[in-house]
């Protein structure tokens, strides 16, 4: 799973998600990819189980490019304690994604295999994504 190597610090605050990303929103290094239409939290799973969806389908060629990395803790408290006493440890990390974020880049594999190895790694996500391609690529 993915997570950060070293941090500065251990808890993080929840944050707004408002608003569309302007970073990461063109496609780069693959000629296709997924594409956010909605905002969340992805989590390190996630982002592993969609991998996996995605070479399994591509059946290990071509090459695929993940674009987000899970760099914010989520906290929790256990369970039955009562409120107070400070904030819970860090369970685990997500990524913060804006609609129009590129997650995901794949390259060098047929047009039908793109289209389903990113509509299986698109179901793995809680979020709705788009598949698009790059300019001048047809879909």
């Amino acid at each position: 799973m993915l997570a950060p190597k070293k941090i500065k610090y251990r808890k993080m605050m929840k944050g707004r998600r408002t608003g569309l990303s302007y970073r990461g929103s063109e496609v780069n290094f693959g000629d296709y990819a997924l594409m956010a239409t909605q905002d969340g939290w992805i989590t390190s799973r996630q982002i592993e189980a969609a991998r996996v969806a995605l070479t399994r389908q591509m059946k290990r060629q071509g090459r695929v490019w993940i674009r987000i990395f899970p760099d914010k803790p989520i906290t929790k408290k256990p369970a039955e304690t009562r409120m107070g006493k400070g904030k819970g440890s860090p369970e685990y990390w997500v990524a913060v994604v804006k609609p129009g974020r590129i997650m995901f880049e794949i390259n060098g594999v047929g047009l039908e295999t793109v289209k389903e190895a990113l509509r299986l790694a698109g179901n793995k996500l809680p979020i709705t994504t788009k598949i698009i391609a790059r300019e001048g690529m047809d879909l």
